[in-house]
């Protein structure tokens, strides 16, 4: 079992930065590659980048390449979403996920375990 708290979401101006946190308990953390996902009003839950477990290898969707960078720190069990130059259509509700597996993957069925999540608003 894994559970994922995600924290860090705020109401921010375009162009700004914010950092998404997800605490991690579970003695799997550190063989489970790690996702964010987002979700915004009226859209599908899509993918937004992902680690492996060693942190080595990433993955990101192309609307977020060269703006968001996530990482992971596996002795405190966190993984960490650093968006910068952020813009109105990232506005969602972005949700931390647990891959079954140690390698990143895009598709959301690959993930076990999911947050709460946390809300973002980019004001234009």
């Amino acid at each position: 079992q894994v559970q994922l708290v995600e924290s860090g979401g705020g109401l921010v101006q375009a162009g700004g930065s914010l950092r998404l946190s997800c605490a991690a308990s579970g003695r799997t953390f550190s063989s489970s590659a790690m996702g964010w996902f987002r979700q915004g009003p009226g859209k599908e839950r899509e993918f937004v980048a992902a680690i492996s477990s060693r942190g080595g290898s990433t993955a990101y969707a192309d609307s977020v390449k060269g703006r968001f960078t996530i990482s992971r720190d596996n002795a405190a069990k966190m993984v960490f979403l650093q968006m910068n130059n952020l813009k109105p259509e990232d506005t969602a509700v972005y949700y931390c996920a647990a891959d079954r597996s140690s390698v990143p993957h895009t598709r959301a069925d690959n993930y076990d375990y999911w947050g709460q999540g946390t809300q973002v608003t980019v004001s234009s």
